[in-house]
């Protein structure tokens, strides 16, 4: 097992969360590192960061370092797991994107050995963002003071400036969000176009109004059954219907989005390999009054409802942070499933 303070001291390799709060106003937060840290001590830095804790998931890593060292309590649909970043080889090593998404991200890292060389940082980070319509006031935030000693936010151009300037005060990390609007519109216009446009009739002739009515009835059930699927495929799924529903009208991307999700009933297009056509920009917006500590005059905190890139394989069906150690842990609750257990 390894232990916390001894991981940068030897170089062993580890998995660690970086969370980058992104106001849809263009600007992210940052935090400046406390003066007492043996790492870029005083610096400013990405929104919050931390290890992961053996039998922790990493979204639970995420949720719990975001609530410590900013007193900020998201759920867990306010976070979009981005990829997996090498600090070692400073690249992307797993993307839950594909290499055509419109939404562009850019990270630069650290060097992996600093303090004269006894500080190793040889970490596999899970890179979530957190998109919030407005920035948190900063009176809201309740800082770990021995994490951190203030926060800001920042326009992505100017902190890009000023790492680009190679300005002493900022961590060289970077995390770029943008869409290119025109760009979105012509890929869903061409996915769309793929599909052939027919026109259904039903002949009734010869039916009894019997059977009419039991038509009627047949029809309201196959819209319940629609509802159910929504709820099936994705735990956010009925949310995101309506939201973009209630959207259709307001662009012409937003009328196409519409028309190709109620094709897929889903974010995932089904001609291409079950590949997201939207991101978290597009989801609803949700709120949380009780995020952080109140503020007059302040509602709370108002998020993007993430989802995955990648069509969740255990569907609805199963927490989506859940993995393979979850079961193993539950299993002596449950006897048939530590029989299955134990079979493996």
């Amino acid at each position: 097992m390894l232990v916390w303070g001894a991981v940068h001291r030897d170089g062993d390799y580890h998995r660690a969360v970086h969370v980058w709060i992104f106001a849809e106003s263009t600007q992210q937060l940052l935090q400046k590192r406390a003066d007492c840290k043996d790492s870029w001590p005083g610096l400013w830095d990405i929104s919050s960061a931390g290890h992961i804790s053996a039998g922790d998931s990493s979204l639970v890593t995420a949720r719990r370092e975001l609530q410590e060292e900013l007193g900020l309590t998201l759920p867990k649909d306010a976070f979009e797991l981005l990829f997996v970043f090498s600090q070692q080889r400073y690249t992307v090593i797993e993307s839950t994107g594909s290499a055509t998404d419109p939404i562009m991200y850019e990270l630069r890292g650290l060097s992996s050995v600093t303090n004269n060389g006894t500080f190793i940082n040889n970490e596999f980070d899970d890179v979530y963002l957190v998109t919030t319509v407005a920035p948190i006031p900063l009176e809201a935030f309740t800082l770990q003071e021995s994490e951190v000693s203030a926060v800001k936010y920042i326009s992505i151009e100017e902190y890009k400036q000023a790492v680009t300037k190679e300005d002493p005060q900022y961590l060289r990390n970077v995390c770029r969000y943008q869409c290119d609007v025109e760009a979105r519109s012509l890929d869903i216009q061409k996915k769309l176009n793929r599909y052939a446009h027919i026109s259904l009739s039903a002949e009734l002739t010869g039916l009894t109004e019997e059977d009419k009515e039991a038509l009627v009835l047949l029809i309201h059930a196959a819209r319940m059954i629609d509802d159910i699927f929504h709820q099936q495929v994705w735990c956010s799924n009925p949310s995101l219907q309506e939201w973009l529903k209630e959207l259709a009208h307001m662009s012409e991307l937003d009328k196409l989005k519409w028309i190709y999700y109620s094709i897929n009933k889903s974010p995932w297009s089904c001609l291409d390999e079950n590949q997201a056509f939207l991101t978290t920009a597009d989801s609803a917006i949700k709120l949380v009054p009780e995020a952080t500590k109140p503020i007059a005059g302040w509602k709370g905190a108002e998020y993007k409802a993430a989802f995955p890139l990648q069509k969740p394989p255990g569907a609805n069906f199963y927490p989506p942070d859940m993995d393979k150690m979850v079961p193993v842990d539950i299993a002596p609750e449950f006897p048939i499933v530590d029989k299955l257990f134990q079979k493996k």
